[in-house]
């Protein structure tokens, strides 16, 4: 049987095949809590990813049922400024929601495939909101299987 990855390690993979240097940016931290707590750097990034063709890019990861809940902490919880401040500085950031759809239509074999979104600075504008730029944006990831 086949080891389940997290959806962190499924990212990983996927980059790498691609040839784009990343590594994990979030830390187990012990004493958070009573169980200890996943803390993410500067609140919301799980990985950075280094593509040559694209620039630094910070990755927040999660499953496909918790998309909303991840955008929504990424444009209006405590780090979104943060992320602000990653946008203005030159960096890309990118919401990965993995879920498992059908290999073809009409079959039993599922995959497990990303749902990628950029977030950019318009996501935070009162505009922006209005006209529904927060959907799925073009992403350099888009011609994965």
């Amino acid at each position: 049987m086949a080891k389940r990855l997290s959806p962190v390690q499924r990212t990983m993979r996927t980059l790498r095949e691609q040839g784009i240097v990343c590594a994990v940016a979030e830390k187990w931290n012990p004493y958070g809590g009573p169980y200890g707590v996943r803390q993410d750097l500067f609140g919301f990034i799980d990985l950075v990813a280094l593509d040559p063709a694209r620039g630094i890019t910070a990755i927040q990861v999660c499953s496909g049922s918790s998309l909303a809940a991840h955008r929504r902490k990424l444009l209006d919880s405590d780090c979104s400024e943060a992320v602000r401040l990653w946008l203005r500085c030159g960096g890309f950031v990118e919401l990965w929601a993995w879920r498992k759809v059908k290999l073809r239509r009409g079959g039993k074999a599922m995959i497990w495939q990303p749902k990628i979104e950029d977030i950019t600075l318009d996501h935070f504008s009162e505009q922006g909101r209005r006209h529904g730029r927060l959907s799925t944006q073009a992403s350099p990831h888009d011609e994965m299987p």
